[in-house]
């Protein structure tokens, strides 16, 4: 492009510019209708759109040699070409010209066999998620921990100063997430810009593999308190880069599956740190000390294992650095061919998207969480999803459930036994979630699990009425909290984090990720500031009957506000978050009530409308 803004004579029009131009030709009112570019800002068709699917053969090929020669990537062409056309009609691929048996073997295995993904693929998720298990173990740790530090530390939760000493041990179980909430999720962006995804992970890492040890060495509050609220610097970092990594190297088709393991990891964070109390739990004076620093060993792998990962593809791409991304693009996907297309297709639809990208500094793109339609629906979706999470109540129990079965008739011994009884349904309820969340939908299996999620946690309210001399009060108390985690890690667990490293465009993705886990982590430092001080006021009956009704009220949230994202590239939701909130609301009281209504209260066989149109887009389910 020149500096006045004129194309050179000779260079071939890239994507937008065809498409506009293409636009604003002379054509019949239908052809146009068909043809016709989706305000990314306001999808009132509701329309899921192939960028290149309006385009004839001879104008794709053309615009891949464009790219072809403009980023130096002549040598593979071929691959480009025969990518590109299988990414314009993605199901009619076997039509394509010059596919071999082993092309249309491998495109096709993408439905038939999911699941079939290189290793470098399935490392990244692995090791990347194990950095959720730093997150997990403290929560545990600290469980563990809250029945002897106050007391070694000089703060116990009794006498003159109970209430003054409640609330300090609050707010240093809170620290590492009012760090993460304040600061942490924050630096995300910056550090991403300038180190890339693996960077801000390595650096999230080392904060986390050094202040769990210093957690443990602290000899005052104070010391503990700064200990921790350092570790929410690499807490915060980690929340909101890893997810974001995991969901730009995975395939659309599984991308819920393998990003959910996030919360599989923290789960089994949460149950190696009840494993560790229960192990270090007669140790005496120090065994406080060691249930809060054993949660650095999640963190050494993480350190010494990430530049081992193909650094993000779309990263790449963000920075101009197409090569770099076509490498490691063939480390993430099957074939050639794939790599080649995915190349091609994420590029493609960068450049629609950029109609909606803010090219202003850190603040600015904030500000446009807020002010730019299409990116302030993710970011209220996402904030819901988040919100919800806090809601349910699920970190009463991660934070304080040795708290809760001590007040429960249990010995100290045995209030661990039971934390690890939770950890335990933690972990292995998590399981279903990874063959679920992208069949069933983020959206549905939420949906589905508040409700239970709110009468276990009056049921184990109600259970405290039971007379303590009774072994059926401690036995009630249990069950019904071992039934709210396996629904939790079923349904509002892996979704969070999932759903809210995907919805928003990559020109806003390190920003509004930091906004949704800062939202999250900083309601979970005020539930764990309040809930010893909510134990003392309202008993644990009244604080599980409160949550109950908080789960019932991020039910109608969900409801109204969370669009479906699953089986769609990053890209493609740029369409889904272009549809109006009041319209996705609208279609949830007007078509889906109805429909629920007549098929399950009137058992009549109807069929649900859809929202959402697909127009030349792959079908994966």
């Amino acid at each position: 492009m020149a500096s006045d803004g004129t194309r050179p004579q000779g260079q071939p029009d890239d994507l937008m510019t065809r498409i506009e131009k293409r636009m604003s030709s002379d054509q019949d009112a239908s052809e146009k209708g068909h043809l016709e570019h989706i305000n990314l800002n306001k999808n009132t068709s509701a329309k899921i759109k192939n960028p290149l699917a309006d385009l004839t053969t001879e104008q794709v090929l053309r615009d891949v040699e464009h790219f072809s020669n403009e980023h130096q990537l002549d040598d593979i062409l071929p691959l480009l070409k025969k990518g590109a056309l299988v990414a314009k009609d993605p199901d009619n691929y076997e039509t394509v010209p010059d596919m071999t048996d082993a092309d249309i073997s491998v495109i096709r295995a993408e439905t038939t066999h999911k699941w079939r993904q290189p290793w470098p693929l399935y490392y990244t998720i692995a090791l990347c998620s194990v950095g959720a298990a730093v997150q997990g173990w403290d929560q545990t740790g600290s469980n563990g921990a809250n029945l002897s530090f106050p007391v070694a530390l000089g703060i116990p939760e009794s006498g003159p100063n109970k209430t003054k000493h409640e609330w300090l041990v609050g707010v240093i179980n809170a620290g590492p997430y009012l760090a993460s909430a304040a600061c942490g999720t924050w630096l995300s962006d910056p550090i991403n810009r300038f180190l890339g995804r693996r960077g801000a992970i390595f650096i999230s890492a080392i904060f986390c593999l050094l202040t769990p040890i210093g957690s443990g060495l602290a000899q005052t509050w104070p010391q503990l308190l700064v200990s921790r609220l350092l570790m929410g610097l690499g807490m915060g970092l980690k929340g909101s880069v890893i997810p974001i990594f995991c969901a730009e190297n995975t395939p659309a088709s599984i991308r819920g599956g393998l990003v959910m393991s996030w919360q599989l990891w923290t789960a089994f964070g949460i149950f190696l740190g009840t494993c560790a109390n229960l192990a270090v739990k007669d140790a005496g004076d120090i065994a406080w000390r060691l249930q809060l620093g054993s949660a650095f060993i999640p963190a050494v792998p993480l350190v010494f294992g990430v530049y081992l990962c193909p650094e993000s593809p779309r990263w790449y791409l963000k920075k101009g650095l197409v090569k770099k991304a076509w490498e490691s693009l063939r480390k993430l996907r099957n074939s050639d061919l794939q790599a080649a297309r995915d190349l091609y297709y994420i590029s493609a639809q960068l450049k629609v998207e950029q109609e909606i990208a803010g090219k202003g500094h850190y603040l600015t793109r904030l500000y446009e969480l807020f002010t730019i339609p299409r990116v302030r629906r993710a970011t209220l979706a996402a904030h819901t999803v988040m919100l919800a999470q806090q809601m349910c109540g699920i970190n009463i129990i991660a934070f304080y459930s040795s708290t809760v079965f001590v007040e429960a008739g249990a010995s100290a011994s045995g209030a661990l036994w039971a934390s690890w009884g939770f950890g335990v349904v933690n972990f292995l309820f998590a399981f279903p979630a990874v063959f679920t969340i992208d069949t069933w939908g983020r959206r549905s299996l939420l949906l589905f699990t508040f409700p239970q999620m709110a009468w276990t946690l009056l049921g184990a309210g109600f259970s405290y009425w039971i007379p303590v001399s009774s072994k059926a009060h401690i036995v009630c108390v249990a069950l019904f909290i071992f039934i709210f985690a396996a629904f939790y890690s079923v349904g509002e667990g892996p979704v969070p984090y999932a759903y809210s490293a995907e919805v928003f465009p990559l020109s806003h993705r390190e920003v509004g990720m930091s906004f949704a886990v800062a939202t999250c982590l900083a309601w979970a430092g005020v539930l764990s500031i309040t809930f010893p001080r909510m134990l003392s006021v309202m008993t644990v009956a009244g604080a599980f009957g409160f949550y109950a009704g908080l789960n019932v009220t991020a039910f109608v949230m969900i409801f109204f506000l969370l669009p479906e994202t699953k089986q769609r590239t990053l890209e493609e939701l740029d369409y889904v978050f272009a549809v109006p909130t009041r319209m996705h609301s609208s279609y949830q009281v007007k078509k889906v009530l109805p429909y629920w209504f007549n098929r399950y209260v009137l058992r009549r066989k109807v069929t649900l409308e859809p929202l959402y149109q697909f127009d030349h887009v792959a079908n994966r389910t």
